[in-house]
């Protein structure tokens, strides 16, 4: 699988629902389905960070706008 520091966002999502979609039809090989989720691992990290980083963004520009306390990120639980 390709470097995933260099794909967008979404190339990233695309390619981690494809390994979740690969991983559900369990028809994957132990050895194949070790190597699809440790990819799928590094590729849900770099998706967190991206959004984490521009949660941060947005935080900061809100901020300095003077509307940061209606920006309200909700997260599923």
């Amino acid at each position: 699988m390709s470097d995933n520091k260099e794909q967008t966002f979404e190339e990233n999502m695309k390619q981690l629902e494809e390994i979740v979609e690969k991983l559900e039809s369990g028809d994957v090989p132990l050895e194949k389905a070790i190597q699809y989720y440790h990819e799928g691992m590094k590729l849900s990290k770099t998706c967190n960070d991206k959004l984490s980083s521009v949660e941060g963004q947005m935080k900061q520009i809100l901020n300095e706008q003077g509307e940061f306390e209606s920006f309200d990120i909700q997260e599923d639980e």
